[in-house]
């Protein structure tokens, strides 16, 4: 009699624990480019599995008010509320990024890591580059999508992040900015 009220427990928990982990209903439009779970194979889209909550929804925000524009993104956060953005990246945060398929150069990744280290990435995206609150998770993101972002910073195409990236790629060249993609995708 004693295991009764555990199982009772257990299995009215299961079902929550199940609805939890679904995806909310917006996730679906997410998913088109984004990929099952944030796991984007669309190498110009980012990888969402993985990141901050807080980083996916200050993104999410920033293209709904203009601070960031995208012609595929901007339309469609348009319309959605504060609720269905932080559960939107509340969802993409809980998910696990899966290992790249891109090879990195040894070499390009050697010379991107010096420079990582040369600009002092880790103090904002922290060793691992795994990313904090407003700071995204960087590591194991595509090769073309961190070249671009990186590119989009420099040209100042993207400056939505206080002007600390605009700042760190000002001193990139291209040969830098590809070497950092090796290294940072590779991870």
């Amino acid at each position: 009699m004693k295991f009764v009220p555990l199982a009772l427990a257990i299995s009215l928990a299961i079902p929550a624990l199940h609805c939890s982990a679904q995806a909310p209903v917006r996730a679906a439009v997410c998913i088109a480019c984004h990929g099952e779970g944030g796991r984007s194979t669309i190498t110009l889209n980012p990888i969402l599995a993985g990141q901050t909550s807080r980083y996916l929804y200050l993104q999410l925000r920033d293209f709904q008010e203009g601070r960031r524009s995208d012609p595929q993104m901007s339309p469609i956060v348009a319309g959605l509320s504060r609720d269905e953005l932080r559960e939107l990246a509340d969802y993409f945060a809980g998910q696990k990024p899966k290992p790249q398929a891109f090879k990195a150069d040894p070499e390009k990744a050697r010379l991107g890591k010096l420079k990582a280290e040369e600009t002092l990435c880790t103090m904002c995206h922290l060793g691992g580059f795994l990313g904090q609150n407003e700071i995204p998770r960087v590591a194991g993101q595509h090769y073309d999508y961190v070249v671009k972002q990186l590119r989009d910073f420099k040209a100042r195409k993207r400056t939505n992040d206080a002007g600390n990236m605009t700042s760190v790629s000002n001193t990139l060249n291209d040969a830098d900015i590809e070497n950092l993609a090796h290294y940072l995708s590779g991870l």
